[in-house]
């Protein structure tokens, strides 16, 4: 069957599994089954529902707006309505408002995601990723607070799946494995170590080194955010680890090509990502919303912008001859004079 022919049930699928860089729609039914398993350990299924929803409108929107087949075909037009669907009722309590906000959001998303290859990859060849995720999340958690049919949970909302001890201090060896798949699974924004099993063994199905990078960024960001001081409750519930695991993944196998060095360059970009995630916790706070993958998202378009021209760009002005003392080239209108560009 012709890929742009596939059906909408396949592309929802692979957009699924195209939240961790994969077109296979076995793949996406792995992460919907730990989906599933979070949702029935708390008996709340307001994640999984919305997910499905998620991915199935912005998929459907793609192909109602005529988008590129083979990008709708192969899911790059459902991952981050997926995401929309999963995270809105993550923070948001589930009324007939919430999940009109789903559609619109993940319709919406579709529509970002074709903005974001336009301008940001068409220009710089940078991949959106889950940009347009972030965006939409970030707009629709804010429009909560004006809509009396919507109710923000807080900023801290209890997570589909296990219950998280409080830790304090190192860890022990089992709640380190813990820890470790949790990191995993808070892509999908669910608490469930098992869950995290579930999602790694779809993703080691599809790429070996697909999940070896992302156990890996795992295991790194564990090792840093506990070394750092990190706050062992978030810890334990992986908001450590997510993001780093994507850029692991985004910088050392998917979007470079793999290499000692490159895995090196991604080794750098998935510790500064808990860094950043650090940083962007503490900006959001006051707006109380969360920064979804935003830590992710801005250390992988800083990792990748350079990677056609790896040297630093002078930090001072180049000499030019044609260039005079004042900037202006000979017979050219100075840059700062009204209503002009040089």
């Amino acid at each position: 069957m012709p890929r742009a022919n596939s059906n909408l049930l396949v592309q929802s699928l692979r957009g699924t599994s195209q939240v961790f860089f994969i077109e296979n729609a076995l793949t996406g039914v792995l992460f919907f089954a730990a989906m599933a398993y979070a949702s029935s350990v708390t008996g709340n299924w307001a994640t999984t529902i919305g997910a499905a929803i998620g991915v199935l409108v912005a998929t459907l929107t793609a192909r109602l707006l005529e988008c590129d087949d083979p990008s709708v075909s192969s899911g790059l037009y459902g991952f981050n309505g997926v995401l929309v669907g999963a995270a809105l009722p993550t923070f948001i309590a589930a009324s007939p408002q919430l999940w009109a906000s789903i559609v619109i959001g993940a319709a919406a998303s579709t529509v970002f995601t074709a903005a974001f290859s336009a301008t940001l990859t068409g220009k710089w060849g940078i991949p959106g990723s889950t940009g347009p995720f972030v965006l939409t999340g970030w707009l629709m958690v804010a429009a909560a607070y004006s809509f009396g049919g919507l109710h923000v949970t807080g900023d801290a909302p209890k997570l589909a799946g296990d219950v998280v001890p409080n830790l304090t201090g190192i860890p022990a060896p089992m709640d380190l494995v813990a820890i470790f798949f949790r990191n995993i699974a808070q892509v999908y924004l669910l608490g469930s170590a098992v869950s995290g099993v579930i999602i790694l063994a779809g993703i080691l199905i599809a790429s070996v080194p697909a999940g070896i990078a992302a156990a890996a960024g795992s295991l790194i960001s564990m090792i840093v955010a506990i070394a750092m001081g990190a706050d062992p409750k978030a810890v334990s519930q992986g908001l450590y680890g997510f993001s780093p695991v994507l850029t692991a993944m985004a910088v050392g196998v998917v979007f470079l090509t793999p290499s000692p060095r490159v895995a090196v360059y991604a080794g750098l970009a998935t510790v500064m990502t808990v860094f950043v995630q650090g940083a962007l916790d503490v900006m959001v706070a006051p707006a109380g919303i969360p920064s979804f993958t935003a830590p992710y998202v801005l250390t992988m378009y800083l990792f990748i912008a350079p990677k056609k021209l790896m040297a630093p760009h002078p930090h001072g002005p180049v000499a030019d001859p044609m260039i005079d003392d004042q900037g202006n080239a000979p017979g050219k209108v100075p840059v700062h004079a009204a209503g002009t560009a040089r």
